[in-house]
């Protein structure tokens, strides 16, 4: 057995940062899309998958159609859809496309950090 004096400086432990999945906090996730095309599809599709796998039981998703409510855009600032924001936890966080780079999102989402 080692023997560590008293008045030793404690070594810190080296851990990997942690995402903000990692927690319990509640996400709300709000996806701006126009109308039921293939990519706004395709975006909710990629969506709901990777929430499922990275954070479940932790999230909703807001779908808001910009054909039925076009006033909305205006509040998160939309200039494309779709649009997945990031409500909460904050800082506010926009991803334009169809969602389909799972990698690019969880980093863009702050669910995974940068390798």
């Amino acid at each position: 057995m080692k023997r560590i004096p008293k008045d030793a400086p404690a070594k810190k432990a080296r851990t990997k940062p942690k995402s903000k999945a990692a927690g319990n906090e509640k996400w709300q996730l709000r996806l701006y899309v126009a109308g039921q095309t293939p990519k706004s599809i395709r975006a909710f599709g990629n969506l709901k998958t990777l929430c499922e796998e990275h954070i479940a039981g932790q999230y909703t998703i807001e779908v808001v159609d910009l054909l039925k409510n076009p006033t909305l855009a205006r509040g998160d600032q939309i200039l494309a859809i779709p649009t997945l924001v990031r409500k909460l936890p904050e800082p506010i966080r926009k991803i334009i496309g169809d969602l389909s780079n799972t990698e690019r999102v969880l980093v863009g989402l702050d669910i995974r950090t940068v390798s």
